[in-house]
């Protein structure tokens, strides 16, 4: 897929994709974060990049370089923001910078901007940034695009069954759990080392927050929930579920066709 890269691209072949008709390009954004003793702080990051290849490929976009430090992970999302590893930006500085980063791409002459996010708690903060970009780029009297999505939200119930068999428990306790670990599984498998999954019962979440963060209220793992039985088997079909459905919604929205990269 390094034909979909941006940072793998020479300036010329670039200038003529975004010269072209409903050129979109897709920026992944994670986070540098604990996920449990059995994966690595990028799982985040990777998994977005990943997918936004993937997804490129379906529909003729290309991906810029991965946001790879995301907002401050939470107790209820993330196992909180106190774990050693996980190192965050502030809401000021993911919004600011997803500002910069997309008005940059209008202003070169990209049609569509598509944000892919792979950390829950990015998301409002990337809306605002993204919001704000597209407002500067029409003020200036261009007519730019955007998208941004999360990739867990379209993995459909039919996939969800065969992922979990014994039923899926949702999405507030999948943290390091067998969705993330099934998909790296697939995608980075030398980075998983399941014999280091630690088996416990999902974490009982309160529906509040408290303040400074109390790390006995999630399990000392860092996982949300146990990683037990996830596959590469089950990565594949979250990763063509999503891959699919995000590409289609693509095409719908931004009315892009099934174009082909070619590099120089």
């Amino acid at each position: 897929m390094s034909a979909v890269f941006l940072e793998d691209l020479d300036a010329e072949t670039y200038a003529a994709h975004v010269a072209r008709d409903g050129s979109t390009v897709i920026i992944p954004t994670g986070a540098t974060e604990q996920h449990g003793p059995h994966m690595p702080l990028g799982v985040d990051a990777m998994l977005s990049r990943a997918i936004a290849g993937a997804v490129a490929e379906r529909i003729g976009a290309l991906v810029a370089p991965v946001f790879s430090y995301g907002y401050k992970s939470q107790p209820r999302s993330g196992g909180g923001n106190h774990r050693i590893g996980t190192t965050s930006l502030g809401a000021a500085a993911l919004t600011g910078l997803v500002e910069d980063v997309v008005s940059s791409f209008f202003s070169q002459g990209f049609k569509n901007v598509v944000v892919l996010n792979g950390h829950f708690e990015n998301y409002q903060f990337i809306y605002e940034g993204l919001d704000n970009a597209v407002a500067g780029s029409r003020a200036t009297g261009l007519e730019p695009r955007a998208v941004l999505l999360s990739y867990w939200d379209f993995v459909d119930e039919h996939t969800l069954e065969k992922v979990f068999p014994d039923g899926f428990l949702g999405w507030d306790i999948e943290h390091g759990g067998v969705l993330e670990t099934s998909l790296m599984l697939l995608l980075h498998p030398e980075k998983v080392d399941m014999s280091r999954v630690i088996d416990h019962p999902p974490a009982k979440l309160t529906k509040y927050d408290i303040f400074p963060e109390d790390p006995a209220r999630t399990p000392a793992s860092g996982c949300l929930s146990s990683a037990k039985g996830a596959s590469a088997e089950s990565g594949q079909l979250l990763m063509e579920a999503v891959t699919t459905a995000v590409a289609s919604s693509l095409r719908n929205e931004l009315h892009v066709a099934n174009l082909s990269l070619e590099v120089n």
